[in-house]
């Protein structure tokens, strides 16, 4: 039923309202979405976005006028993504935050005949609760069954639907007798606006963290093409002074009689390890120089029973030594 001249300046004014208060937008596909999940859904964003909803030309036709009253402005690119089943979710908030509670508010649905299948559905093998009298129905489907205390059971996993073929009326059927509802529906972000710049949803996905390393990895690239080609920049700067340091320092500890501030610490360890063992033991340390001590004292001991069996043997102090 078309709208009434009234609701349609009503719904221009609305429109042309929702551009001027709002720098970002989502246009959201809408397909087998029931007005009582959208009400739930404007429920949910209530307070830090607006969805509205309308006939493609009337939209198109609202925001090619708002462009015409105020040149310059970026929203024309929105008159191209009016195709389709589709709607707009206006925000000043965080993007993320919106996109999170949209696709937090999905619900499960049948398989209807002539439907597409948005996801491969996969029947899972076990009993069904269908008496055996309904044998041949699986066997139209080619599902192998058995009897098992007085139901039909599946026994094996059925790949029934694959994604973006058209639900039959036998794959209806069944998944009715099984009681499943293999299909979800929502709000499917396909378009993002944000201060005149238009991107796919999928934009979102990428995190600082995500960033972080991209950039990572093209840093060290580039770090690795100029050390190769022997050209400087900021990227490889810091490997070259590394470089250069670990250079100087192999010439240095092959020199006896030059040295420097940096490396005096890489001589006095080369000198002496096991000083910086010591150093570095931690509370392990005290424990390695008890035992030390330990077997100097059992050494000392040894030495002084050696030299007391060479005096008797040589100064006849002992065992009637002083005779001779």
């Amino acid at each position: 039923m078309p709208l009434s001249p009234e609701r349609k300046t009503e719904y221009f004014e609305k429109l042309k309202e929702y551009l001027t208060t709002y720098s970002k937008c989502f246009v959201v596909e809408v397909d087998n979405v029931g007005s009582n999940q959208l009400q739930k859904t404007r429920q949910a964003l209530r307070g830090s976005a607006e969805i509205l909803m309308g006939k493609n030309t009337m939209m198109r036709k609202c925001i090619t006028e708002y462009v015409e009253e105020n040149p310059g402005t970026p929203v024309a690119g929105l008159v191209d993504l009016c195709r389709g089943n589709v709607g707009f979710v206006f925000t000043n908030g965080d993007l993320s935050e919106v996109r999170g509670v949209l696709e937090s508010n999905v619900r499960p649905a049948p398989a209807k005949v002539g439907s597409i299948a948005p996801i491969n559905v996969i029947v899972p093998k076990g009993p069904t609760g269908c008496d055996p009298g309904q044998t041949a129905f699986f066997q139209t489907l080619q599902i192998s069954t058995k009897i098992t205390k007085g139901q039909i059971e599946m026994t094996n996993d059925t790949h029934l639907i694959t994604a973006g073929d058209k639900v039959t009326a036998s794959q209806a059927a069944l998944l009715q007798k099984l009681s499943i509802e293999p299909f979800s529906y929502g709000l499917i972000l396909r378009s993002v606006y944000d201060n005149g710049s238009i991107f796919d949803a999928k934009v979102l996905d990428i995190t600082d963290d995500v960033l972080a390393a991209q950039f990572s990895q093209a840093l060290a690239a580039i770090a690795s093409l100029s050390l190769a080609i022997g050209y400087p920049t900021q990227a490889s700067v810091p490997h070259s002074i590394a470089n250069a340091f670990k250079a100087i320092l192999s010439i240095t500890l092959g020199c006896d009689n030059y040295s420097f501030d940096k490396a005096d610490i890489y001589k006095e360890y080369l000198a002496d390890p096991s000083k910086f063992a010591a150093a570095t033991g931690g509370g392990g340390a005290g424990g390695d120089d008890a035992a030390a001590e330990e077997v100097e004292e059992e050494k000392e001991e040894e030495e002084e029973m050696d030299l007391g069996g060479g005096m008797d043997m040589f100064g006849g102090e002992e065992a009637g030594g002083g005779g001779y």
